[in-house]
């Protein structure tokens, strides 16, 4: 909860339905609670979580210190969750409750611990938002070795167990959604609907939105790090390959060769030497970076997690 004064209501009142039991094919499930997690934003919300908990009896709030951003307060809200299932959504109206039912039934018959919604139509927030958005999704994917992840949102579920684990582990600054694949295995895609915000605009800046982006990236794993390393040994090689052309077209040719072939020789080789270096160093640091950012070794869970010949994407 950042800037939900105005919209917690009407979302509560949508949930409030599923917390009887709901039937959905030949799935049945009940949503036992909604934990509103307090972020401390510059609108009274900590007015309306407080009625809206004395009001519905499935609501708990949580309260946090001061403003710590949307990945640690999801992670908070998982950590005092007691459900078989979790789902993650905004306050702001935009992802519509009902289908949860779909996303649960998407879990269940694929068999995998996380489900992330995907939309069937543009989120209403402005082509180069949009734009942005998709393209920040294809770096993380094709890029940075985040292939397994898709086409993440904040829209998702996510086994009980996992989801508490992870809020368990998971260390400062870590993307949520890289953070989940260290302990979930697979994930599947449903297609949900995305709606208007309830007359409320976006709390997300382009500064903050930016800041995002750069979260994952920095926890993406060693992919970018060693990318340090592929261009030491490419210019290495450069270097390399043009001082045997230079000696070539010298002496082979008989071709006088220019005063600034050697500058360049000299510079591709020591500097792919001082990248080449900067690339070991920088996997010493990955592996301070994996520690620091609390990857498990391991996770035990209470059922088996089948696996197929191929993921959900």
């Amino acid at each position: 909860m950042y800037q939900g004064e105005t919209t917690l209501p009407a979302l509560m009142k949508e949930i409030e339905p599923f917390t009887k039991n709901t039937v959905s094919g030949k799935h049945a499930f009940i949503v036992t609670e909604v934990v509103l997690v307090h972020d401390n934003g510059p609108d009274r919300s900590d007015v309306t979580m407080q009625t809206l908990s004395e009001q519905y009896s499935f609501v708990r709030p949580v309260w946090l210190s001061r403003n710590f951003g949307q990945h640690p307060a999801t992670l908070a809200g998982m950590s005092s969750t007691s459900g078989d299932w979790v789902i993650t959504m905004d306050e702001d109206g935009q992802q519509d409750p009902a289908d949860i039912a779909e996303m649960l039934k998407t879990a269940l018959e694929e068999d995998v611990q996380i489900v992330y919604g995907s939309p069937k139509n543009p989120p209403p927030h402005g082509f180069l938002r949009n734009t942005l958005s998709n393209f920040a999704k294809w770096i993380s994917a094709h890029l940075l070795g985040n292939g397994t992840i898709g086409r993440f949102n904040s829209f998702r579920l996510v086994d009980g167990e996992i989801a508490r684990s992870l809020a368990a582990y998971c260390g400062h600054s870590v993307f949520l959604d890289v953070a989940l694949f260290w302990v979930g295995s697979r994930a599947a895609y449903c297609p949900v609907t995305l709606r208007e915000e309830m007359g409320r605009p976006s709390g997300y800046s382009f500064k903050r939105l930016m800041r995002h982006f750069w979260q994952l990236i920095l926890t993406s794993g060693t992919k970018p790090l060693r990318l340090i390393t592929f261009m030491g040994i490419a210019s290495i090689f450069l270097g390399l390959a043009l001082t045997a052309y230079a000696l070539y077209v010298k002496f082979g040719l008989k071709i006088p060769v220019q005063g600034w072939a050697s500058i360049v020789i000299v510079v591709s080789f020591f500097s792919g030497c001082i990248l080449f270096s900067l690339g070991i160093i920088a996997e010493y640091l990955a592996v301070a970076l994996t520690i620091v950012m609390g990857k498990p070794l391991y996770l035990v869970v209470s059922k088996p997690s089948k696996r197929r010949d191929s993921t959900n994407a």
